[in-house]
């Protein structure tokens, strides 16, 4: 299974940008999957500068339902007709800016797959949950409650809350204590399928620390923040593979 590297360029990105999407788009490494999630604005622009390469494009978040009266959202089958092939689901500052919940993560993942989109889900816990000894434990009921019933398309992004821009990062062994144990309750669900789903690192992700978060066990790709605002910085991630 060849590691997944996702840029999330979350709100930032102008059209000049997207010479930062070329030239990630002319150099994907052998070997590695790369995509990036531009805001909607840059989705199909994104999509024609990537077209013919190995770079895929996606979106940061999607409504569940297929169309209607939500002003402002975005449904599955907008994000295909833009040229996006997947989507992240439930990260947690849409968790925490808009009060996404475990129930609402679950539907929009529902309806981003049965669309044809892979659906990346994300969780994590706070610091004050980290440093309550609940890590664990909300994750485990994270996944519980937004997971669809398949393991098809789907994707898991282990982000803890507290590393996310800051320049923290947990120690190797914290990664590979949690994505063990998110692949325990991947496999306890799905079967062999769970086994089979892979498990992004995101928090803070860096070409100085990549490789070492990488080579963790069960850690089958990252999903990028900051560090993947421009090509040679998102290029040194993949290459750390």
């Amino acid at each position: 299974m060849a590691k997944l590297i996702v840029g999330n360029w979350k709100m930032f990105g102008l059209g000049a940008s997207l010479s930062e999407i070329e030239g990630v788009a002319d150099a994907v490494p052998d070997g590695v999957e790369m995509a990036i999630c531009p805001p909607f604005t840059l989705i199909e622009r994104a999509a024609r500068a990537a077209a013919g390469s190995a770079l895929r494009i996606g979106a940061q978040s999607l409504h569940a339902a297929a169309d209607g009266a939500h002003t402002g959202d975005i449904s599955a089958a907008m994000l295909r007709d833009a040229g996006a092939t997947l989507v992240i689901v439930g990260h947690s500052e849409r968790r925490a800016d808009h009060d996404e919940t475990d129930a609402q993560v679950r539907e929009s993942t529902v309806a981003a797959i049965a669309a044809g989109l892979d659906a990346i889900v994300c969780v994590g816990e706070t610091e004050a949950q980290r440093d309550a000894g609940e890590a664990d434990t909300v994750v485990a009921a994270q996944l519980a409650g937004s997971l669809p019933d398949t393991a098809d398309r789907l994707t898991i992004a282990y982000e803890p809350v507290w590393a996310i821009g800051t320049g923290r990062t947990p120690t190797v062994e914290d990664v590979a204590s949690m994505h063990a144990g998110i692949r325990a309750a991947l496999v306890a669900r799905f079967g062999d399928a769970g086994a089979k789903v892979r498990i992004l690192y995101g928090g803070s992700v860096k070409p100085a620390n990549a490789a070492e978060l990488l080579a963790v066990a069960n850690v089958d790709g990252a999903l990028v923040g900051g560090a993947s605002l421009t090509a040679d910085s998102l290029l040194a991630i993949a290459g750390a593979v």
